[in-house]
């Protein structure tokens, strides 16, 4: 007999759907599973077969095919599990005909049957509510986080022999869990963060604030122990809260990559700060078994913060500059070529030579600060919006959190409205042909950005990112015309930092 049901696996940061077919006949005894399948998937016949045997069902004896379709894509992963094992149950006269119609099934095995979570359930689930599936069955584990997703009718799974009498009628589904609450930020971790905390530095805490307005990318160079790495963290107190449709894209890309924490929506912008040893594949994604997003993906739709930023190997940074512009990493393997979401906000700290003392006790070479310097090529550094130079100076308090990003808020509330029905969202993402609609200037503000731009020698790029920051310090300060005044902040924020 044959049986087929409907389940999903990860490609990339999104559900593919797949067809497990199972055909039992007579013959010798024997299990063949076809269709593409990793490691995992071959070892699920030995799962499979336990889980039936240890939840009271018949294992037949018999001569049992998966074909796992469509055949040309691989399939990673353990999630199709409860999907074959069901199959397998209705195919060899467990289940009545037609128990499987209409339902989407993920979920992996356990030796006693129990049914355990999988990765990725928002993706998968997803794909599962897209192409029509009446009800979609997840482990317990995954029910909330798979409520997230709209119109998805979720059914809960704990073990195999429960999930038989389900589908038997012989008895009631288990009540999903109640909605999770919204997930702000980290669990745990040590006192809340504070712009209040940091005393001067009041030109770095500006920039600051324009990059999280305006999602501008923003690197500060200066000596050790002057604060950048103290501001750079604090930047998530005051960037703008997730909107809903964000939230669970954020959510989505987390859950597939595994570091989910927990069932709850996340509203705060990711924030990730990966190691200066960090390889290029886990800056722009890859992998070997599986095409898994990196770090500048984990931190779309919030902020990349890369302290040490001359210490990161120089191809990791190269491969960053293309994600800079469009937003989006293309990763390309042999066998597939994935698209992955990268819309963040760069925020980067470095010493301005390799020994970090200022011009007067600095004791490196000529030749060390050149190599030094070379280790960020030109392209890379035309990409960051704001350059800063951060000096010890001042001791006066500044703004706590909480007052920047309500002007924050603000200013991205502007901004939205701004640009609705328009691809963009935020002043970074404006290209150059439409500067001239969004980022108008009077006749005095295009003869100081017509100034600017000759007396620094700025490139094309150069000019329109002083524009677009200038656009932000007028949303910053509530203003709907650029001023003069704005040109020449945005430009003095754009310093020669070698």
């Amino acid at each position: 007999m044959l049986a087929a049901v409907r389940s999903a696996v990860l490609e990339g940061v999104d559900g593919r759907i797949v067809t497990v077919e199972v055909h039992v006949s007579r013959g010798l005894p024997g299990y063949t599973v076809v269709g593409l399948p990793d490691a995992a998937g071959r070892e699920s016949r030995e799962r499979v077969r336990a889980a039936l045997l240890s939840s009271g069902l018949e294992y037949p004896q018999k001569r049992v095919t998966v074909n796992l379709a469509p055949a040309s894509v691989r399939k990673t992963g353990a999630g199709l599990e409860l999907a074959v094992a069901l199959a397998l149950t209705c195919a060899a006269g467990g289940l009545p005909a037609g128990a499987l119609e209409g339902l989407g099934v993920l979920g992996e095995l356990g030796l006693d049957g129990t049914v355990r979570p999988v990765v990725g359930a928002i993706a998968l689930v997803d794909a599962l509510a897209r192409v029509g599936a009446d009800h979609i069955i997840v482990p317990a584990e995954n029910a909330a986080e798979a409520a997230l997703v709209p119109g998805a009718a979720v059914r809960v799974a704990r073990t195999l022999g429960e999930l038989h009498a389900c589908l038997k009628g012989e008895a009631a589904w288990p009540e999903p869990p109640g909605p999770p609450r919204p997930q702000l930020g980290e669990p745990g971790g040590d006192e809340p963060l504070d712009l209040a905390d940091i005393r001067g530095l009041a030109h770095a805490r500006h920039a600051l604030a324009v990059a999280a307005a305006g999602a501008h990318h923003l690197l500060m160079v200066g000596p050790p122990g002057v604060g950048k790495t103290m501001l750079a963290r604090r930047l998530p107190t005051v960037l703008a809260p997730l909107e809903r449709e964000d939230a669970l894209e954020v959510t989505r890309i987390h859950s597939a990559a595994g570091v989910h924490r927990g069932p709850a929506l996340r509203i705060d912008p990711p924030f990730r700060q990966p190691h200066h040893s960090a390889s290029m594949a886990s800056l722009i994604g890859g992998g070997s078994s599986r095409v898994r997003p990196g770090e500048v993906s984990l931190a779309h739709r919030g902020a990349l913060m890369l302290d040490e930023l001359p210490e990161f190997p120089v191809h990791a940074l190269e491969s960053l500059r293309q994600p800079l512009e469009e937003r989006v990493v293309r990763v390309s393997r042999a066998s597939c070529s994935i698209e992955f979401p990268a819309d963040f906000l760069l925020v980067a700290c470095a010493n301005p030579c390799p020994c970090g003392r200022d011009a007067t006790t600095c004791r490196c070479s000529d030749v060390q600060r050149t190599r030094y310097a070379r280790r960020l090529s030109a392209p890379l550094l035309d990409r960051f919006d704001l350059r800063v130079k951060v000096e010890r100076a001042g001791t006066e308090p500044g703004e706590s959190s909480e007052v920047v990003r309500a002007r924050v808020a603000v200013a991205v509330a502007r901004q939205r409205v701004r640009l609705h029905g328009t691809p963009w969202r935020r002043n970074s993402h404006l290209p150059a042909g439409a500067l001239d609609r969004f980022c108008s200037l009077s006749n005095d503000a295009r003869e100081a950005w017509l100034g600017q731009c000759q007396v620094r020698g700025l490139t094309g790029r150069g000019a329109a990112r002083i524009r677009r920051v200038a656009r932000t310090l007028a949303d910053l300060d509530d203003r709907a015309e650029i001023a003069a005044g704005d040109v020449d902040r945005a430009a003095w924020m754009r310093e020669d930092l070698w």
